[in-house]
C-alpha cells in the first residue's frame, strides 16, 4: 500500500486549518461577488446605449481588466499602489479589489450582451401595441435577458471562486497557503504528504464549485 500522505490531514489542526483557508477563499470571493454584480449590471446595461463617448469609455476598462492576467492586478494593487501612494492594504483587501473590478468587467459584458440578443422586432412589435418604454424593458426585455443571464453569471461564480487560488502571492492565507505550509512542516515525518494535502485541496474545491457548475448547466438547459 503506497503512502499517500493523507494521514497529515488528521494531525492536530491541520484539517481544521484548511478548511479555514477555504473559507478565507470563499469569502473573498463572496464578497467581490456580491459587489462586482450589481455594478455589472449597471454597467452593462450603461453599455447598450447609443452615446460613442460612454460605449468607448466602457470598452477601453473592459479590454483593460480582461486582457491583463489577474496576477498582474494583484501585484499592482497589493505591491505598486501601496509603495507607490502609501496605502496601507491587506492582502485580502487588494484581492477584493481586484476580483470586484474583473467582476465588473465580466458582468457587465454578459449584461450586455444579453440585452443586444434580444431580437430588434421584439421592440418594434411591443411598441406597435401601444406599451411605452418602460414597459417594454420591464414585461418583454429584462425577462429574457435574466434567463439568459443567470447560467452565465453562475458560471463567473465558479470561475471567480477557482480564480482565489492565486491570492497566496500576495501572503493571503488561503486553502493553497495553507496546505502549502502543512507540507512544509511534516516534510520529514511525511515525504509524501503533498499528494494527500493537494488531493485534500482538490476535493475542497470541486466540493465547492461542483454544486455551481451543476446549477449553471441545469439552467442553461432548461432555459437554452
Amino acid at each position: 500500500m503506497p503512502d499517500l500522505g493523507i494521514e497529515v490531514l488528521f494531525r492536530g489542526r491541520n484539517l481544521i486549518r484548511i478548511l479555514g483557508g477555504l473559507w478565507v477563499a470563499l469569502r473573498i470571493s463572496l464578497i467581490s461577488v456580491a459587489v462586482s454584480f450589481p455594478l455589472g449590471i449597471l454597467l452593462g446595461a450603461v453599455m447598450t446605449l447609443k452615446n460613442p463617448f460612454v460605449k468607448a469609455l466602457m470598452r477601453i476598462y473592459l479590454e483593460i481588466i480582461r486582457i491583463m492576467p489577474q496576477m498582474v492586478l494583484l501585484f499592482l494593487f497589493y505591491f505598486g499602489t501601496t509603495r507607490a501612494f502609501g496605502w496601507d492594504l491587506s492582502g485580502e483587501t487588494a484581492s477584493i479589489i481586484v476580483f470586484v473590478l474583473w467582476g465588473i468587467a465580466e458582468m457587465s459584458d454578459l449584461v450586455r450582451s444579453c440585452l443586444i440578443s434580444i431580437p430588434v422586432h421584439q421592440y418594434e412589435t411591443s411598441e406597435a401595441l401601444g406599451l411605452v418604454r418602460i414597459q417594454i424593458y420591464r414585461y418583454i426585455i429584462i425577462p429574457q435577458a435574466v434567463r439568459r443571464l443567470i447560467p452565465l453569471s453562475v458560471n463567473l461564480v465558479t470561475r471567480m471562486i477557482k480564480t482565489t487560488s492565486l491570492i497566496l502571492m500576495i501572503g493571503v492565507v488561503e486553502v493553497l497557503k495553507v496546505a502549502q505550509q502543512i507540507i512544509e512542516a511534516n516534510r520529514s515525518a511525511s515525504p509524501n504528504a503533498a499528494f494527500g494535502v493537494y488531493l485534500a485541496v482538490f476535493f475542497l474545491y470541486f466540493v465547492a464549485c461542483w454544486p455551481i457548475s451543476v446549477l449553471a448547466r441545469y439552467l442553461e438547459k432548461k432555459w437554452g
